[in-house]
């Protein structure tokens, strides 16, 4: 990386831009470092996670058993290698929950020297909001979702036709829904980010409401399945968290609106004690 140059910052005071200069082969070389370090905790987390894979399952199933409770769960699979292959499957879901925080980290490391020391310091808050919000959208998928999903599919049974369910089917369902309600849970921390960097207002967030309530009834429609527990289960939260990002976006916009007046009055009050010396000389 190139060597760290002071700059004047937005608020034209000197600050730290770290390798903003940094040619593009230095970027390269620095992300493919990053990227392999990834790679190798990943790695080592999903071969720790298989010898695991069987408490993993226990854990996955267990919305299940409380479901149907209190007859017993029956998981089938009709391939020989297919239960071989699900418990990769739970390795890597697990490697890839556990290192979650790690991936963040390196994400933030390879963004950081672009960013001013005070901007640095704006995002660490965000880096620790991030994996919070995603362990909250996994808990609602298993303490809430996935149950009560599992129950409306296991009460259509008839006294003709049962339900028999394959272990790689339930396992993908399962995963599939934390992963993609642990991303949908970080809208609030995005959208602050961006109204931090004065891309979207709480104006914008208002106005656009009625397009957002389509669009998230929409991606709800698609990412869970077809079943209307599912799907509100999915709606219901990322609007409130759509909600939430308005106050959130409206307070830092308060927040930087403080801090201009407080700017401009330090330098009213530094022009005023400038001038006074000045005035009394010339009275004298």
């Amino acid at each position: 990386m190139a060597d760290q140059k002071q700059l004047a910052g937005p608020d034209g005071k000197e600050d730290e831009l770290a390798g903003s200069e940094a040619p593009l082969l230095d970027h390269l070389i620095e992300l493919r470092k990053r990227l392999i370090r990834a790679v190798i905790v990943l790695f080592v987390l999903l071969i720790g996670c298989f010898f695991v894979a069987t408490p993993i399952f226990d854990i996955l199933v267990q919305p299940y058993r409380d479901a149907v409770a209190p007859q017993p769960v029956e998981l089938i699979y009709t391939a020989p290698q297919e239960f071989f292959f699900t418990q990769l499957s739970l390795a890597f879901f697990g490697a890839l929950f556990i290192g979650f925080p790690y991936l963040a980290v390196e994400i933030y490391g390879f963004v950081a020297p672009g960013l001013y020391k005070k901007e640095r310091r704006a995002f660490v808050p965000y880096l620790i909001a991030t994996p919070v919000f995603f362990v909250l959208g996994a808990a609602m998928v298993y303490f809430a979702v996935l149950p009560l999903a599992m129950r409306f599919f296991h009460s259509m049974e008839t006294a003709e036709i049962n339900m028999l369910v394959k272990v790689s089917e339930y396992l993908g369902l399962a995963m599939t829904l934390i992963i993609a309600f642990g991303i949908c849970f970080q809208l609030p921390v995005v959208l602050t980010l961006l109204a931090r960097i004065e891309l979207v207002t709480a104006a914008q967030l208002s106005k656009g409401r009625r397009y957002a309530v389509v669009a998230i009834l929409v991606f709800a429609a698609f990412i869970t399945p077809p079943d209307p527990i599912s799907q509100l289960g999915l709606a219901l939260p990322l609007y409130l968290l759509y909600e939430l990002s308005i106050l959130s976006v409206r307070w830092v916009e308060r927040s930087r609106a403080a801090k201009l007046a407080a700017e401009g009055t330090e330098v009213a009050e530094a022009a005023e004690a400038t001038e006074a010396p000045a005035e009394a000389a010339k009275t004298e």
